[in-house]
């Protein structure tokens, strides 16, 4: 794989030559820092640019479209990288090899035309996006803010980081908030893309069997983006001062099961702790089958239907999970407690640590057969200062159960949340 980075004015150029795969993939992301307001805004916005443009004014003659191109798929996606929102948009196709010469400039035609020829309406001067696209994504999100008690995983998370850190960063939810939501209309919206294009950060990204200098001499005559660009903040977050006794939240929900979510906040780590250190230690403390958590919680002591622990580094925050019965809480957060304690205390094996550093491992060979995988690595590369492949490597392994050790005593239990079920005694 070949690796290039061109620097126009308005927005960086990624190209990663690579042979292995039949198809080309291409991902734009729009870049800018998190305000709570613009979370929906944002979400309504992928889904009506993904609906329809001027040149495909309705939902089936895009798929015609996509049909000619030799069946190129496309999507839209918006996600919380730390203190920044970024929204994508990918499409891959076939390479020319497979189908005919100019099928990369005719894709990335419908590309632009899908980001800056949008289904618009005009009344007396004033434009807004197309009333069907705009009430069919509107009521999309509208569907899905309503439901988030239906994914009770998903919202005991929510909860938990909103008590954690309520008014920060880390707080914000990536789908938005309904009451942001019942603000918009299709006027509206169509202000804030053109917001969205004269000052969010831009950076197009490609991977395929291509040549760096031709496909960015036409993407840079297709993407006629005229502002200048702007200096990119870190986007790692420092929580605020931990509390030194926990509290704990409780909501009540319907569902017979009950889930336990406990975050911890991390005290000022090294680099290495974030990015290596701390994937070692989560995976030895609820990474998986062979993790303390879930031999001694739900093997030895059935108290959980399921647990894990992950960490965020962005965040400086560690979360454990758990599918509880409510009657189990009390017991299940103090040998929660307990396991976390006997990590500061080295009860791990070498075999433990090598284990961890295996699975790392293996996770970055399996990333190299997926090419959605290997621009993900290059788009961290180039947000978020992370490492080329073969220093992760060197990286993970340069890790010792001291490193592990030192971290443990560094992370501090902070906020419990249970969103408590029925008293479920199977």
């Amino acid at each position: 794989m070949k690796y290039s980075k061109i620097s126009l004015p308005t927005y960086n150029i990624h190209v990663v030559e690579t042979k292995k795969f039949k198809t080309v993939t291409v991902k734009v992301n729009f870049k800018r820092i998190l305000k709570k307001e613009e979370i929906a805004y944002r979400n309504v916005l992928i889904n009506v640019l993904c609906d329809s443009t001027k040149d495909y004014p309705t939902k089936r003659l895009m798929d015609l479209a996509c049909e000619d191109l030799y069946d190129l798929s496309y999507q839209g996606s918006n996600y919380i990288s730390g203190k920044y929102s970024v929204v994508g948009f990918d499409i891959v196709f076939l390479n020319e090899e497979y189908t005919e010469p100019g099928m990369f400039e005719k894709s990335i035609d419908f590309l632009t035309s899908m980001l800056f020829n949008p289904n618009l309406e005009e009344n007396k001067g004033s434009k807004k996006f197309n009333k069907r696209a705009f009430d069919m994504s509107y009521n999309l999100l509208e569907s899905n803010l309503k439901s988030l008690k239906e994914n009770p995983g998903m919202y005991s998370r929510m909860r938990m980081l909103e008590y954690l850190e309520p008014d920060s960063y880390i707080s914000l939810r990536s789908c938005g908030y309904m009451e942001d939501l019942e603000k918009i209309d299709s006027k509206k919206l169509y202000k804030y893309y053109l917001d969205m294009l004269k000052k969010d950060i831009v950076d197009i990204f490609i991977i395929g069997d291509v040549k760096t200098n031709e496909v960015a001499k036409i993407v840079e005559n297709k993407f006629n983006i005229n502002t200048l660009k702007k200096q990119s903040e870190n986007h790692f977050i420092e929580p605020k001062n931990r509390r030194l006794i926990p509290k704990t939240f409780k909501e009540k929900t319907n569902y017979s099961q009950s889930q336990l979510v406990m975050g911890f906040k991390m005290n000022k780590l090294s680099d290495f702790e974030l990015r290596y250190v701390l994937n070692v230690y989560n995976y030895i403390l609820g990474g998986g089958p062979d993790s303390k958590l879930f031999k001694n919680v739900r093997e030895k002591n059935s108290l959980c239907y399921s647990i894990s622990s992950a960490g965020q580094p962005l965040n400086s925050i560690m979360i454990i999970s758990a599918g509880i019965n409510a009657l189990n809480f009390n017991k299940t957060v103090s040998l929660i407690k307990k396991e976390v304690k006997q990590m500061i205390k080295g009860d791990f094996t070498d075999e433990d640590i090598i284990k961890a550093k295996v699975t790392y491992l293996n996770s970055l060979k399996e990333l190299e057969d997926n090419p959605q995988s290997i621009l993900s690595m290059y788009v961290g590369m180039e947000y978020l200062n992370s490492h080329d492949m073969n220093m992760r490597i060197n990286n993970i392994n340069k890790v010792t159960k001291e490193d592990v050790i030192s971290l443990a005593s560094k992370i501090h239990l902070d906020t419990i949340y249970l969103l408590e079920g029925g008293e479920d005694n199977d």
